[in-house]
C-alpha cells in the first residue's frame, strides 16, 4: 500500500512539474511571437560547389565547417584550416591597412577612395563579412561607403564598375519593366533605394553613375537598421543625361541622349513604380537625389498610394528639425521654445524646402496645431536662394517656396527688399539659426558670419548642411573663429571639433541623414503601414532630438556619435512602429498582426525592433535540390 502512495505522489508531482513546464513553454510561445530573430533561421540554398563560394550572399571562405564542405560539395575547395569569423576580419583588417596605400590609382587617388575599393571587393567576396567589418567599424567606414567618399564614386562609377550590383532600369526599357523586375533573384526585397542620377549630393547630374549613392544607402540600412541584405534592391532609372561631359564620354556605361521630361518622364518612373509594387507588394521606395524639380512632385505623386519617401526631402529636413531643435536646448531653454526662432534658410531646392516646412509643422504642432498657429510659424523663416530674398514680388516663383515668400509689408518693415543679399538679410534679420541647404561652398562668407555676430541669440546656430564637404557653406573653424566661441555648429559632411584653446573644444556636428532613414525605413517595414506618414516623420525627428542627454546638449552636443547607430536606429524605428499603431496605420509584420502589436508596451516595441533586425552571422547552409 505504501508503495501505491509513494507511487501517486510520485505521479502528482510529474503531473505538477509537466503542467508547469507547459505554462512555461506557452509563455515562451507567446513571447517569441515577437521576439523571432532575424537571420538566424538555418538557410536554403540550391547551389553547391563552387558556384556556392562564388556566392557573395552565401560564402563564407575559409569559415565553412567541415560538415557544411561535405553537404555542400567544397571540401577541398578550400584550404583545411577553419577560420572563425573574427580570425576572418583580423586578416582583412591587416591586408586592409596595408594595401590603402597600395590600391591607390595614382597621386591624385585620395585614400578614403582607396578604403572603398578595398571594401568593395570584400562586398563582392562576402558579404557577411564585409557588413560585419562595417557594423564594427561604423564610425570609420560610413564616409567611406555614403557621404563624403561615396560623391567622388559616382563622379568615378564608369571606371570603377566591375561587377553589377542592384538593377538598372533605362527609358529603351519601356513596356518591359513589369517582367524585368523578375529577372532579380530575391522573392523578397523590403528595401529598395532609387535614383535617376540628376542630382547627386550635389555634384550635379551625373546620369547611371548614380547607382552609387543607392547602393551606398543601402549599405547603412543594413548596418545601421539590419535590413537583411538579401532583401534590398539598388535601382537606378537611367533616362539620359544633360552632362554635356558624360554625353561624349566614351568610357560612360549609361544612355548618351539627353534627358526625358515632361510626361515621358512621369511615364517611365510611373511604370518603375508598378513594376516594383507588383512583385514585391510590401516593399518600401527611398527615392534619393532627384532634381528639386521632380523630387516634390513625385513625393506628392506616389506618397498616399506606395510605401514610398523621399530621403533628400523628408529625411534630410527630420535631422535638421532634430538639430534645430537640440540647438534650442542647447541655449537652456526647452524644445517648446523651437515656435520663437528666427530662422534664415539659404537655399530654397527640394531639402531647404523640405526642412523649412517641416520646421513650420513641427512649430504648428507646439504652438496648437491650427491654421493660425500654421500661419505664425511661417513668420519665423526668411529663405533666400541664389536670388536673394524670396518675396511675394518675385516672378515665376517656384510653387513650393511661394508659402515662405515674404510679403512686401514684412520685408520692408525689417529694412528689406526682393532679392535682398544673404548678407543685408542677416544683418537686418539678426537670426538664432542660419541655415544652409544651397549646395554652394563657402556661401557663409566672412561678411555673412560677421553679420551672425548680431543674432539676438544667446548662442547663435550656423548649419552648413550641403553635401559633399566641399560644397559646405562655411568649416567649424570658420564658424567658431569669427562668429565665437559659443557658437553651435552643424554640418551635413563630418568636420573634425575645432580646439577653442583654455581647454575648450568647439564641436562640429554632423547632422547626418543616416541618424533617421534607416530607422524610418525599418520602422515602417515592422509596423506594415501602407503609407509613411508625417506624424511617423515626425516621431522620428523628435526620438532623435530627445535622444541627447542635456549635460551633452549643454556642452553644444546636439547629435550622437554614429558609434551608436544601431542602438539610434533601434530606438527611431521604434518611435515610428509607436506612431503608426497610435494612427491606426499598423498592420503588422511576419506573425505579428497589427491587434497583436496594439498590445505591446514601448519595451515591448524596441524588443520587437531588436530581435527583427538582422546581424552578420554566418547563416547554417543546408542544400536542396531546384
Amino acid at each position: 500500500m505504501s508503495n501505491f502512495y509513494s507511487h501517486l505522489r510520485l505521479s502528482s508531482s510529474i503531473a505538477k512539474r509537466l503542467k508547469q513546464r507547459m505554462a512555461t513553454t506557452t509563455m515562451m510561445i507567446d513571447r517569441r511571437s515577437f521576439t523571432t530573430t532575424e537571420g538566424h533561421r538555418p538557410t536554403i540554398v540550391h547551389k553547391r560547389g563552387l558556384d556556392i563560394l562564388h556566392d557573395p550572399w552565401f560564402n563564407k571562405g575559409t569559415a565553412f565547417s567541415m560538415t557544411e564542405r561535405d553537404r555542400l560539395d567544397i571540401r577541398g575547395l578550400l584550404p583545411s584550416n577553419i577560420m572563425t569569423a573574427q580570425q576572418q576580419i583580423d586578416r582583412f583588417m591587416v591586408d586592409l591597412k596595408r594595401l590603402e596605400v597600395q590600391a591607390r590609382d595614382g597621386p591624385s587617388d585620395p585614400y578614403a577612395l582607396a578604403k572603398w575599393r578595398i571594401l568593395n571587393r570584400l562586398h563582392d567576396r562576402n558579404e557577411t563579412m564585409y557588413y560585419k567589418v562595417l557594423i564594427d567599424n561604423i564610425e570609420e567606414y560610413a564616409p567611406i561607403v555614403y557621404t563624403p567618399t561615396v560623391g567622388l564614386v559616382c563622379q568615378k562609377y564608369s571606371g570603377l564598375f566591375r561587377r553589377p550590383r542592384g538593377m538598372y532600369f533605362s527609358a529603351a526599357d519601356r513596356g518591359e519593366m513589369m517582367s524585368m523586375v523578375y529577372n532579380w533573384p530575391a522573392e523578397q526585397v523590403d528595401m529598395i533605394v532609387v535614383t535617376d542620377g540628376s542630382r547627386i549630393l550635389g555634384l550635379g547630374d551625373l546620369g547611371v553613375q548614380g547607382i552609387g549613392i543607392s547602393i551606398g544607402k543601402l549599405d547603412l540600412y543594413v548596418a545601421a537598421a539590419g535590413i537583411n541584405p538579401q532583401r534590398v534592391l539598388p535601382a537606378m532609372i537611367d533616362v539620359g543625361t544633360n552632362n554635356e561631359k558624360l554625353l561624349t564620354d566614351p568610357l560612360y556605361l549609361g544612355l548618351q541622349e539627353h534627358r526625358l521630361d515632361g510626361e515621358e518622364y512621369l511615364s517611365v518612373i510611373d511604370e518603375f513604380m508598378e513594376a516594383v509594387f507588383t512583385r514585391w507588394p510590401h516593399v518600401i521606395v527611398q527615392f534619393e537625389d532627384f532634381q528639386s524639380k521632380w523630387a516634390f512632385m513625385l513625393l506628392q505623386r506616389y506618397r498616399n498610394t506606395y510605401r514610398m519617401f523621399n530621403d533628400d526631402v523628408q529625411g534630410t529636413a527630420g535631422v535638421a528639425v532634430a538639430g534645430l531643435l537640440g540647438a534650442v536646448r542647447a541655449q537652456g531653454r526647452p524644445m517648446i521654445d523651437f515656435p520663437k526662432q528666427k530662422i534664415v534658410v539659404a537655399g530654397a531646392g527640394s531639402a531647404g524646402l523640405g526642412v523649412v516646412n517641416d520646421a513650420r509643422k513641427t512649430m504648428k504642432r507646439m504652438l496648437g496645431n491650427n491654421e493660425s498657429a500654421f500661419e505664425s510659424a511661417r513668420s519665423q523663416f526668411w529663405v533666400v536662394d541664389a536670388k536673394g530674398l524670396i518675396t511675394e514680388e518675385r516672378e515665376n516663383i517656384d510653387p513650393g517656396a511661394l508659402p515662405f515668400a515674404r510679403k512686401i509689408k514684412e520685408a520692408k518693415h525689417q529694412g528689406l527688399r526682393e532679392g535682398a543679399s544673404l548678407v543685408e538679410v542677416v544683418k537686418e534679420v539678426k537670426p538664432d539659426v542660419l541655415l544652409g541647404l544651397s549646395a554652394v561652398g563657402g556661401l557663409f562668407s566672412k561678411e555673412v558670419l560677421e553679420a551672425m555676430k548680431g543674432s539676438t541669440s544667446t548662442r547663435p546656430a550656423i548649419f552648413a548642411m550641403s553635401n559633399p564637404t566641399l560644397n559646405a557653406e562655411c568649416t567649424p573653424e570658420e564658424a567658431f573663429s569669427i562668429v565665437g566661441d559659443n557658437v553651435v555648429f552643424a554640418s551635413g559632411s563630418p568636420f573634425k571639433d575645432v580646439d577653442l584653446g583654455n581647454g575648450q573644444i568647439g564641436h562640429s556636428n554632423q547632422g547626418n541623414n543616416m541618424y533617421l532613414f534607416p530607422g524610418i525605413g525599418l520602422g515602417t517595414l515592422l509596423s506594415g503601414s501602407r503609407i509613411i506618414s508625417d506624424g511617423m516623420l515626425q516621431a522620428a525627428a523628435e526620438c532623435l532630438a530627445a535622444y541627447m542627454k542635456e549635460e551633452d546638449v549643454h556642452e553644444g552636443i546636439i547629435y550622437p556619435s554614429i558609434s551608436g547607430i544601431r542602438d539610434i536606429t533601434t530606438k527611431v524605428a521604434a518611435a515610428v512602429v509607436k506612431e503608426a499603431i497610435s494612427e491606426d496605420l499598423a498592420e503588422g509584420y511576419r506573425d505579428m498582426d497589427g491587434r497583436e502589436l496594439q498590445k505591446l508596451t514601448e519595451e515591448e516595441i524596441v524588443t520587437y525592433v531588436k530581435n527583427n533586425m538582422w546581424n552578420p552571422d554566418y547563416p547554417t547552409l543546408v542544400y536542396k535540390r531546384d
